[in-house]
């Protein structure tokens, strides 16, 4: 059995605990409120703001014998770079109020989860960063898309407003068939171990982060 697919067995239980969290059945379902999409918005810039410093800490991180994966991140940052002013854009075509969200703290499953990615990668391996991208990347790709023509149909938004989750939803697709390239290369047990830990850590982060949002119908 490949990595990739023994990754997906061994964060299962993790991996259904996020998508339990109750909004993001409310999402699918068209049933959530336009203030709990602009609080999920807000936290996933947030987060989002930091995958290209993340990427560059784990490729400065990288040993030698990884050299094939940092010309891999080289690529990914000039994908990723950006991203977090889609979602501003989306948070003002909503109406909300981008500014305030730049300012705002983020609450605390997304600062730890972000945090934690950091401190695994200047204390521990850094390839554990890629047991974020499993969690963040398979979530849009499973998620994104279906709950974004909920939404806009539901909330009666314009199609700007939904430019993050639309386009992760798409490009999520490349960017996992990339991933799981990658993490078939990947064929040290203690780089596997990492990536797999990580992983388990981010999805029970993340799914706290959408069950510290505001639920309204």
């Amino acid at each position: 059995m490949d990595f990739h697919t023994r990754l997906q067995e061994q964060t299962a239980a993790e991996r259904e605990y996020l998508l339990a969290a109750p909004l993001i059945g409310q999402a699918l379902q068209g049933r959530l409120g336009l203030s709990s999409y602009l609080a999920f918005l807000g936290q996933a810039y947030h987060h989002v703001k930091h995958t290209v410093p993340l990427l560059m800490a784990c490729g400065a991180r990288l040993p030698e014998r990884l050299e094939w994966l940092r010309e891999a991140i080289a690529e990914y940052i000039e994908e990723e770079y950006g991203h977090q002013e889609w979602i501003l854009n989306d948070i003002r075509a909503c109406g909300g109020d981008a500014e305030a969200v730049h300012r705002a703290t983020p609450n605390l499953p997304t600062e730890l989860m972000v945090s934690y990615v950091y401190d695994r990668i200047a204390r521990g391996n850094p390839v554990s960063f890629f047991g974020m991208v499993q969690v963040l990347e398979g979530t849009s790709v499973a998620v994104a898309t279906r709950a974004a023509g909920s939404l806009q149909e539901s909330l009666g938004l314009p199609a700007q407003a939904f430019s993050y989750l639309t386009s992760h939803g798409s490009l999520d697709l490349e960017h996992i068939e990339l991933f799981k390239g990658l993490m078939n290369q990947l064929d040290n047990e203690e780089d596997q171990a990492a990536v797999v830990h990580t992983a388990k850590v981010v999805y029970r982060l993340y799914g706290d982060m959408f069950r510290s949002l505001p639920l309204t119908a």
